[in-house]
C-alpha cells in the first residue's frame, strides 16, 4: 500500500510544535533542487535567488559534485584526524593551488573557521609579536556577521543576535564598516588582528568605499596585525572573482572561506593561511572529530573544480553586472538603492513601506525565491549558473512586485 503524502500545511504544523523557533522560513516546502531551480511538494517551480545564502554557488544538486560525493561515500567517509586519508592531501594541494596559500586549517562550520581564526591569531600575538597573556585584541566592525557562537555574538552589534546570551569574552574592540581611519585609531600594542567582511552580507550587501581593501591592507601591515578576511559568503565566485579582494589586488593573512566550498552537499570550512600564523598550532591543541575527513574534501575537490571548469565565476560577473543594471532601472517610489558586487546584491525598500518580508512573499508566489534581511532589504544571491534569459525572467517578477506594491 502506497504511503500517504503529507501535505505542505501538516508538514510545517510539525516543524512548527517540534521546532525552536529561531528561524523565519518562507511557507514553501522544498523536495527537489536542479541549477538555479527548486521545487516544492506540490510540484511548484520556483527560481532560488538566494542559493542557500551563497552555499549553492555551483547550482542545486550539480552532477559532478554528487558523482563524488556517492564514490567517495561508498569507499570512506570519516576517519577522524587520528589517522590520514588520502583525499586530504589532494584537498590541500588544490586549494593552495587555487588560492595561493601557504597552508589550510580545514573546519566543518563558518563560525567553526571564525572561531580557529580567532585562536590562531590570538596564539601568534603572544609567541611571535610578544602580546602579554590574555591580552590580545581583535578588531572587528559594526553590523558584521561571522556566526552564531558565543564568542562571535559577543562582537556582534545586532541586538537580535546577542541579548540574552551573555556574558561575553572581552578582546574584541568594535570600529565603523568602511572607515580605515578608524581602524588605525583602534590599533594598540595588544592588536593582533582584524577581522572583517569585504562585504557586509547579513547587514544587506554593504560595499565599503573603493580603496578600503587597500587601505586597510596597509595599516595592518605597518602596525603587524594580521588581515582576517571572512570571505564565506562573498568567496569562491559570488562577486565575480574567486575572492572579493581580488577587485582590489589584496592578499589577506588568513582568508575564511566555507559555504559554496562544498557545492551544497556537505559541511566543510577552511582557514587559508600564511605560515606564520597556522605554524604556531601545535598537535592538540585545536581540532575537530569531522575536520578534514575523506567525504568532505572529496566533495569540496570536485566543487572547486566545476567553479573553475565550467567558468562559473566569469559568469557571476557577467550576470551580476547585468542584473544590477537592469534592477537599477526598475526603481519605483518604494526603492531606496540598489548595490551589489557580481550576483550579491540588494534592493534596500523605503521606510514607509513598512518592511520587505511582504515583497519576498509576493516574490515567492510568483516563482521567484529571495529573503528579506534588516527588515527593508531583499537579497538577490542565485546560483553562479544563472543564464541572461533566467535574469531577464527574474527582473520581469520583480518589476511586477515593485508595481503591484
Amino acid at each position: 500500500m502506497a504511503k500517504e503524502k503529507i501535505s505542505a500545511q501538516a508538514l510545517i504544523e510539525i516543524e512548527t510544535r517540534l521546532g525552536a523557533h529561531n528561524y523565519k522560513p518562507l511557507d514553501v516546502v522544498l523536495v527537489r533542487g536542479e541549477g538555479v531551480w527548486v521545487w516544492d511538494i506540490d510540484g511548484n517551480r520556483y527560481l532560488d535567488c538566494l542559493a542557500a545564502y551563497s552555499a549553492v554557488n555551483q547550482g542545486h544538486c550539480h552532477p559532478k559534485i554528487r558523482a563524488a560525493l556517492v564514490e567517495q561515500a561508498s569507499r570512506l567517509s570519516l576517519t577522524s584526524r587520528a589517522f590520514r586519508n588520502e583525499q586530504l592531501p589532494l584537498f590541500y594541494e588544490e586549494i593552495c593551488a587555487l588560492t595561493n596559500s601557504h597552508k589550510v586549517l580545514p573546519m566543518n562550520s563558518g563560525a567553526e573557521a571564525v572561531e580557529t581564526a580567532i585562536k590562531a591569531v590570538r596564539k601568534w600575538g603572544y609567541e611571535v609579536k610578544g602580546v602579554p597573556e590574555d591580552q590580545a585584541e581583535v578588531i572587528v566592525c559594526e553590523n558584521g556577521f561571522h556566526g552564531r557562537t558565543i564568542a562571535i555574538v559577543g562582537f556582534s552589534t545586532d541586538p537580535a543576535a546577542r541579548q540574552g546570551f551573555g556574558p561575553f569574552a572581552p578582546g574584541f574592540p568594535i570600529v565603523a564598516f568602511g572607515d580605515a581611519d578608524a581602524l588605525e585609531a583602534a590599533i594598540t600594542p595588544n592588536t593582533v588582528a582584524f577581522l572583517v567582511e569585504p562585504i557586509q552580507g547579513e547587514a544587506g550587501v554593504i560595499i565599503p568605499p573603493e580603496g578600503y581593501l587597500k587601505r586597510i591592507r596597509e595599516v595592518c601591515s605597518r602596525h603587524n596585525i594580521m588581515l582576517v578576511l571572512d570571505e564565506i559568503q562573498t568567496g569562491l565566485g559570488r562577486t565575480g572573482k574567486l575572492f572579493a579582494e581580488e577587485h582590489e589586488g589584496i592578499e589577506a593573512d588568513l582568508t575564511l572561506v566555507g559555504k559554496a566550498l562544498s557545492g551544497g552537499y556537505y559541511p566543510i570550512s577552511a582557514v587559508l593561511s600564511n605560515t606564520e600564523v597556522l605554524g604556531v598550532l601545535k598537535p592538540g591543541e585545536h581540532g575537530s572529530t569531522f575536520g578534514g575527513n575523506p567525504l568532505a574534501c572529496a566533495v569540496a575537490r570536485a566543487a572547486m573544480r566545476v567553479l573553475i571548469e565550467e567558468g562559473m565565476i566569469e559568469n557571476a560577473g557577467k550576470q551580476g553586472a547585468y542584473f544590477l543594471e537592469e534592477l537599477g532601472k526598475l526603481r519605483t517610489n518604494q526603492v531606496r538603492d540598489v548595490r551589489g558586487s557580481g550576483l550579491m546584491i540588494a534592493l534596500e525598500l523605503d521606510e514607509a513601506v513598512g518592511g520587505a518580508r511582504r515583497y519576498s512573499e509576493a516574490l515567492m508566489k510568483l516563482g521567484l525565491l529571495c529573503k528579506e534581511t534588516h527588515k527593508d532589504t531583499l537579497r538577490f544571491a542565485p546560483p553562479l549558473v544563472i543564464t541572461r534569459e533566467q535574469v531577464d525572467w527574474a527582473l520581469e517578477t520583480i518589476d511586477k512586485v515593485l508595481r503591484a506594491g
